[in-house]
């Protein structure tokens, strides 16, 4: 094969395969790898791996933010939760006094939020929180359910909660509600809040998720889409796990101390956690600049923009806490109640003083920017399989040189023994063709210009045919004629006749 249809049938082959990645994207190349069976309760933790919370940790871990849980009650005596519950309190009827005890022995809700925000972890048969080093003020809702809220929310403002989470909703209006969250704005608190379940009844995002201000979060599943039974609409802010999360449990509502389940709640929970890891590392943030830093750091999903699927997207936790975003006046989430910030939208001075500087995050919901990054790794792809092929087959080729027995012809080279002799004969002079041995030359030479035969005075440099006339003229005068043809002899008898046209 030569050289230029060995470079053909590389090119063609580096094509066929730069085609290929184009066409089925990074996946061969970057795909993850077998899932692990899930056979301890870390390994049924799926939504820390997904949003990266190991490498989060190396960041921080929540150290010094407390969280407020107004729920059912926290069970403070869970062995995933021992030392990280404050003492909180109870409203209503049923409730501990100092929110420590989870009477809710059908699921333990608020035992169960509490571990997925702050579990302590320590094993792999143990929970671990999305912030461990966090606190949780637990905030009991007796009897009254609902009714008890707006008291819980202003006391856990009042007691010092930099994040509150309600893992709850109320239908219709609820004007208390509404301003104790307003409350709770006012006073530099992060306020997370589920936009609630089809299966409860919801057809729109209840309160206090739907109040202005409120980071209202939806489900998503493990694949990144949108749990199916999320309730959305216009105030969705953005999605996190739902599905599948494992949480503590009180022992009355599961003798393992776990529970596996669906739903908003645990998507707020998640993003409660992740507040409280913002706010941890930048302390001097207000609650606008968190509630921005998460909806300005989305992985945009579904419609481009802000949808009422998955509000400005999924919430990507690495992004969150270290990319540079410029810092903003008010609440973006404020907007219908008059605010005109945006998410990202500076206002003032550039915030990120303490970040670590921009960083590089991809997600598979976006847009114009994953096509580019894919493009590029392809390219990257089909270059290394080009380098690759070259090598293979400059390799090749050397061990068919080594390899190739003697009296065979290699490429560009003589056969020993073969004519030309050596030393007759390069494959490729520097003036190509033949060179003559070295010696005397067979041949006389002349200098440039001049016959290397000069003809004597008076005389053609070429003598006449035999029996034509004399040639007189001078040296390269005209040329000469040929006699007339002399008698053609006999043919001897029994030749054949000769065919004037020779056969091929």
């Amino acid at each position: 094969m030569s050289a230029r249809k060995r470079l053909r049938s590389v090119t063609r082959s580096a094509c066929a395969v730069f085609a290929l990645v184009a066409a089925v994207g990074v996946g061969p190349v970057v795909a993850p790898a077998p899932a692990r069976a899930a056979d301890t309760v870390r390994d049924l933790q799926w939504h820390l791996d997904a949003l990266k919370i190991p490498e989060a940790h190396r960041l921080t871990k929540g150290r010094g933010v407390t969280v407020a849980v107004i729920d059912s009650g926290v069970d403070a005596g869970h062995p995933d939760l021992r030392g990280q519950v404050l003492r909180g309190r109870g409203f209503g009827a049923g409730a501990a006094a100092d929110g420590r005890t989870d009477p809710d022995r059908e699921a333990g809700h608020g035992t169960g939020m509490a571990g997925i925000i702050a579990g302590r972890g320590g094993g792999d048969m143990h929970a671990l929180g999305i912030a461990p080093e966090a606190k949780i003020l637990p905030i009991g809702l007796g009897d009254g359910g609902l009714r008890e809220a707006p008291t819980g929310v202003r006391w856990a403002v009042d007691s010092g909660a930099d994040v509150i989470n309600l893992s709850l909703g109320a239908h219709g209006d609820d004007p208390e509600m509404v301003e104790a969250v307003r409350y709770a704005l006012g006073k530099n608190v992060v306020v997370v809040a589920s936009t609630g379940n089809r299966d409860s009844g919801y057809r729109e995002i209840p309160v206090p998720a739907s109040v202005p201000g409120v980071l209202a979060v939806g489900g998503a599943t493990r694949s990144g889409g949108l749990w199916d039974g999320t309730v959305t609409g216009p105030a969705m802010a953005i999605s996190a796990p739902g599905e599948d999360i494992i949480a503590p449990a009180p022992s009355a509502a599961s003798p393992n101390g776990y529970l596996v389940s669906d739903g908003t709640s645990n998507s707020s929970a998640i993003v409660s956690g992740i507040a409280a890891l913002i706010r941890a590392r930048y302390p001097d943030l207000d609650a606008a600049n968190v509630v921005n830093r998460l909806v300005a750091t989305a992985r945009d999903r579904g419609p481009k923009g802000r949808d009422p699927e998955y509000g400005f997207g999924s919430v990507d936790v690495m992004a969150a806490l270290t990319r540079s975003v410029p810092a903003v006046q008010a609440n973006p989430l404020a907007a219908a109640a008059g605010a005109s910030a945006s998410p990202g939208a500076p206002t003032g001075e550039a915030e990120g003083k303490d970040d670590d500087g921009p960083a590089v995050s991809i997600g598979l919901a976006d847009n114009a920017g994953i096509q580019i990054v894919l493009c590029l790794l392809a390219v990257l792809v089909a270059v290394a399989v080009v380098v690759i092929l070259l090598v293979v087959n400059r390799r090749s080729r050397r061990r068919a040189r080594a390899g190739a027995p003697p009296g065979v012809q290699r490429p560009g080279q003589p056969v020993p023994g073969v004519y030309p002799p050596p030393g007759t004969y390069q494959p490729h002079p520097p003036h190509g063709g033949f060179r003559p041995p070295p010696g005397p030359q067979p041949y006389p030479t002349a200098a440039p210009g001049q016959h290397p035969y000069p003809p004597a005075p008076g005389q053609h440099p070429y003598p006449p045919a035999p029996g034509g006339p004399p040639v007189t003229a001078p040296p390269y005068g005209p040329p000469h004629q040929p006699g007339p043809p002399g008698p053609v002899p006999p043919t001897p008898p029994g030749t054949p006749p000769t065919d004037p046209q020779p056969r091929q």
